[in-house]
């Protein structure tokens, strides 16, 4: 009877959204951080495990940034900078 209510599937409905807007957010964010990964491995070789820690835990918006700043980047250490002065201000 529950299940039949205008109200309950509404409810419902609105929990699959939100499940699946939740779902594409996360991937798009597993796909950039993928990205910035491979192109950081690519122009410095394996990075540290700290490192790739490091950029495990980069917002999405963070994850932008430093893709778009890596480009710049000549050495690790920029790389190390970059992740300390953006760890600081979470």
């Amino acid at each position: 009877m529950l299940e039949e209510s205008v109200v309950y599937q509404d409810i419902l409905q609105k929990g699959v959204q939100q499940g699946v807007q939740q779902g594409v957010q996360q991937g798009v964010q597993q796909g950039e951080k993928k990205v910035v990964m491979r192109q950081l491995a690519r122009r410095f070789g394996k990075l540290p495990a700290k490192v790739r820690e490091q950029i495990e835990h980069l917002s999405v918006e963070e994850i932008e940034q430093l893709g778009e700043a890596l480009l710049d980047f000549k050495t690790k250490a920029e790389l190390t900078i970059w992740l300390k002065q953006h760890a600081s201000t979470r």
